[in-house]
């Protein structure tokens, strides 16, 4: 039996597919976009998380794990979260050690079937909503073996499926998997391979390649493009963006204007984040970008 590194399984979720869903968030990601929300995501093995404001300082974690490295913060001396797998017997050692639960371990491996038994407990809600199970991450498709066992489990049960994707993994990988989706959200992030590649981390030709594919191939695809500050959010990229759809065969796209809700993530792993002090988007802030897609023939919703 499959297993994979989940961090998260969310329940009664109404923004990533249709109906009520329950999304399983896997960890690891080829990518590094500076904006990403979910940074505990992108490593694949579990993590120790650190949290000052929780932490009294008394070392405990630091005596339960003599060999790792020693960081300090506010005048609190701790462990240094970045030195140690989340799931080692030293890092489990100095969670079990903490008096104040300010060190935790984000990630545990999980089979399919024990993901599966969670997804079963909200089937009712699924029947009743036209909902189901929606695969997240991170990049789920980095664990192909185990997608592809617990989405034909999901179908077994007569569970719709759907996935949120950055398309950033091997074409026979994506086309293999896309067979067992109902639906596929994926991402559409530039199509200039320069700027991907500076602000992600990732190859134009093959997200892209993908997309075209999913657009020409599956019968239930939606673009989304998260707008970036910086990034993406000018009348040009829109224009480009746009009429790239357009030549793909696509006719609709989902705006999801930037946030920096995951901000406060980056310090529980004690890892730079490169967005500090930008300003939130809203959908007022973007009706102008958005008027780009409508005039280019494009769906754009938020």
């Amino acid at each position: 039996m499959q297993s994979a590194t989940v961090f998260n399984i969310q329940k009664f979720s109404l923004n990533d597919g249709p109906g009520i869903r329950t999304v399983v968030f896997l960890k690891g990601c080829p990518l590094r976009c500076a904006w990403c929300s979910n940074p505990e995501s992108q490593q694949r093995a579990p993590q120790l998380e650190w949290k000052e404001s929780a932490c009294v300082g008394c070392g405990a974690c630091l005596a339960a794990a003599p060999n790792a490295n020693v960081a300090e913060h506010a005048g609190k001396r701790h462990l240094d979260v970045r030195g140690l797998r989340g799931d080692s017997d030293e890092a489990q050692a100095a969670v079990r050690a903490c008096p104040s639960h300010a060190l935790t371990c984000t990630g545990a491996t999980k089979t399919v079937n024990e993901v599966l038994r969670v997804c079963l407990q909200d089937q009712p809600f699924y029947e009743d909503s036209g909902g189901g199970v929606t695969l997240s991450g991170g990049e789920a498709l980095t664990w192909p073996a185990f997608c592809e066992e617990l989405l034909c489990a999901l179908h077994d049960q007569g569970i719709d499926t759907c996935i949120e994707t950055e398309a950033h993994v091997p074409t026979e990988t994506f086309q293999r998997i896309a067979a067992l989706l109902d639906h596929m959200l994926v991402d559409l992030k530039h199509v200039d391979a320069t700027k991907l590649r500076v602000h992600t981390a990732g190859q134009a030709e093959l997200m892209l390649g993908n997309l075209r594919w999913a657009i020409a191939n599956h019968p239930d695809v939606l673009p989304r493009t998260p707008v970036i500050p910086g990034f993406n959010d000018g009348i040009e990229d829109a224009r480009a963006m746009a009429r790239w759809l357009r030549g793909a065969g696509a006719t609709r796209v989902q705006l999801l204007p930037f946030h920096n809700y995951g901000e406060g993530k980056y310090a529980l792993l004690n890892m730079p984040y490169g967005l500090h002090g930008t300003k939130n988007l809203h959908s007022e802030d973007l009706e102008e970008y958005r008027q780009i897609y409508l005039d280019e023939g494009i769906e754009a919703f938020f």
